[in-house]
């Protein structure tokens, strides 16, 4: 089970965040012009797209992708949104709206996937 990315975006649809978890090794490098082409194709493996809002917070959406098999995604979106109010918010330095350049959220980010891709689920004290 994998946790792919975890995406922040502010009130306005701009991507404040985005942490690319579990990237598949790319034998070749892929260069792109603008505009791209996109074309999606369906493939045996899905993506279930969570999105997540808390009431703290209006406007501030968390979107988390991942196996459609990893349980406990609601809980890891509780997860997100604390560490986002504790690294993030907390932050002299950190504006509203802006892109997040924490090093502290990175870390704590990264450890909760972790431990949500191992366990497969959070519990309520984690």
């Amino acid at each position: 089970m994998a946790i792919f990315s975890v995406y922040v975006v502010n009130k306005a649809g701009g991507l404040i965040y985005q942490c690319d978890n579990y990237v598949p090794r790319t034998e070749v490098e892929k260069t792109f012009s603008f505009p791209l082409d996109v074309v999606l194709k369906l493939h045996d493996e899905k993506v279930v797209v969570s999105f997540g809002q808390r009431d703290g917070i209006r406007g501030i959406k968390f979107i988390v992708l991942a196996d459609p098999r990893q349980s406990g995604i609601d809980a890891l979106l509780r997860k997100i949104y604390e560490i986002y109010s504790d690294f993030a918010l907390k932050n002299p330095f950190y504006s509203l709206e802006m892109p997040i350049r924490c090093e502290l959220f990175d870390q704590n980010l990264k450890s909760a996937l972790e431990v949500a891709e191992k366990a497969g689920t959070f519990g309520p004290g984690s």
